[in-house]
């Protein structure tokens, strides 16, 4: 009775607290889960502020500086002092091109390898001998016909080149041939056809589109001209099998070549 009636005081009084025999030390306890949710969180770090990086030049900048180019030197110089594509900070050297500089053929591949990229010529390892050999098997050679490249640098670790990268050489490549003026195109691989042929025959594959004339405007040029596609000599390397359609391929290229002067 005595416990009750101290209870009944304590309420009276208005305590809402017991207390316990020694103090309690609450400095190392987390608080109630109904006192964290309104705890204050705990600062964010402060960031450092850095500074933005440059973007790389537009493919406008890119179409600005290959039309300004009267001459395959000024060409060649242009894109030497280029900075809007990041593949120039990664090879060894700019791979312009090979061959006549009035050639009736241009003929278009990827990118440079690694002999390349070190000779500073397009088309000189294994895959630029299998092409002096189809070439020959029809009559011609690499003085009589331009060789150049969809991309000029080397990208690393002989990757296929990213839509970006083709965007921005393209420009260039379009100048070359105004520039040369040539009667037609071969275009070797996907990567070139894509790059040169219109959007709906472009998004295609190599297999389909081989082996079929196609025309394609080039800008500085009056018409329309002249491309076939074929299969790039670095796949023929990997699947022989293929070699059979890419010499008629080369059929179907010498009789152009005899029809058009």
């Amino acid at each position: 009775m005595e416990l009750l009636e101290a209870l009944r005081l304590q309420w009276e009084w208005g305590a809402d607290e017991a207390l316990l025999d020694a103090p309690q030390d609450r400095r190392n306890q987390a608080p109630p889960p109904e006192v964290a949710q309104f705890a204050s969180p705990p600062p964010a770090p402060k960031r450092q502020a850095t500074k933005p990086a440059g973007l790389p030049a537009a493919p406008a900048d890119a179409r600005k500086a290959a039309e300004a180019c009267a001459t395959l030197e000024e060409l060649e110089a242009a894109l030497k002092s280029f900075t809007g594509c990041p593949l120039r900070d990664t090879a060894t050297q700019l791979v312009f091109a090979d061959g006549a500089a009035d050639a009736r053929l241009i003929i278009v591949g990827e990118a440079p390898g690694a002999e390349e990229d070190r000779e500073g010529r397009p088309f000189i390892g294994p895959a630029g001998q299998l092409l002096d050999r189809m070439l020959g098997s029809i009559g011609l050679d690499r003085t009589q016909v331009r060789i150049i490249n969809t991309v000029p640098w080397r990208p690393p670790g002989n990757r296929t080149p990213t839509e970006g990268e083709v965007a921005m050489c393209l420009p260039f490549l379009h100048r070359q041939i105004a520039l040369i003026r040539p009667r037609g195109l071969l275009l070797l691989g996907a990567v070139a056809a894509k790059a040169v042929l219109p959007p709906e025959a472009g998004q295609q594959g190599i297999r389909r589109l081989r082996g079929t004339w196609r025309e394609v405007e080039i800008p500085g040029l009056d018409a329309p001209l002249p491309c076939l596609p074929s299969y790039h000599p670095a796949y023929l390397l990997r699947m022989p099998t293929a070699k059979a359609e890419a010499w008629r391929d080369m059929l179907t290229l010498k009789e152009w070549l005899t029809g058009s002067g």
